[in-house]
């Protein structure tokens, strides 16, 4: 067995027995239909997908890579399909993330980004574009899900979702909660690649009347690296009238991908 192969297999164990080790604040107390399609689970999930004008939270993100590990408390800001806004403590760091731009500043080195969605895909190893992040900070599927292509398996607290044939690309997996159909977990890996990216939803939280992650886990693994993010999201408020304001500082140097 690869090694890559080794590191699906055990997340995916680790998936099945998700459920079994987390306290959501939002309760799902509700027992799996066993006769529920794949066409109704997905029909239903789709139909969770939250919508709103703008959202606003304190995110308390830590960060391990290596040896490195870092925390920090931010504000995001949200424009539904348009803008995501990360502001640091002092405008120390500030992210503008829209659909055909990826931007950043860091006054602790005086470097700044602007470009396309590559860094963020080098980062999670797997190429991503702003509806995908948007939905992974949702609790929705990172790419949609085709019922023809998906087939249900046994889990004892989630609809597991696996596809039918096997993707020399991409294998997914999605655990769909029951009681309120946005994800327990998903997963996407790439073999050829040795990628894996590993997202579990610990809990969820309601705010005036839509479902939204609160704590959340976000894995990505290749041969040479491991990255952790641990995400909190508090204090979240909905469609109020925001700003997304974003200059780049003058003198500072920009960052080059390889």
């Amino acid at each position: 067995m690869t090694q890559v192969k080794k590191i699906i297999y055990s997340t995916i164990f680790g998936l099945l027995f998700l459920g079994c080790k987390t306290t959501k604040t939002m309760q799902s107390n509700k027992i799996l239909d066993p006769k529920m399609s794949v066409k109704q689970i997905v029909k239903k999930h789709n139909k969770s997908q939250s919508e709103f004008n703008t959202l606003q939270g304190r995110l308390k993100v830590e960060y391990t890579q290596g040896d490195r590990s870092e925390a920090h408390t931010l504000t995001l800001r949200m424009e539904h399909d348009k803008t995501i806004w990360i502001n640091a403590l002092l405008n120390m760091v500030r992210v503008k993330i829209t659909p055909d731009r990826v931007r950043f500043y860091n006054k602790l080195d005086n470097t700044y980004f602007d470009g396309d969605y590559t860094l963020i895909s080098n980062f999670l190893g797997t190429e991503l574009q702003f509806e995908n992040l948007q939905n992974l900070l949702l609790g929705e599927a990172i790419f949609d899900i085709n019922p023809k292509e998906f087939k249900k398996n046994i889990h004892p607290n989630s609809y597991m979702l696996t596809a039918k044939r096997e993707n020399p690309l991409f294998d997914f997996l999605y655990l769909i909660n029951p009681s309120y159909f946005k994800l327990d977990a998903q997963l996407l890996s790439q073999s050829l690649k040795q990628n894996v990216l590993k997202i579990q939803y610990r809990s969820y939280q309601k705010v005036e009347g839509l479902v939204l992650p609160e704590s959340m886990n976000i894995t990505a693994t290749n041969t040479n690296e491991q990255t952790t993010l641990n995400l909190n999201i508090k204090s979240v408020s909905l469609n109020q009238s925001l700003r997304f304001p974003f200059n780049i500082p003058k003198g500072y140097k920009a960052i080059e991908l390889q």
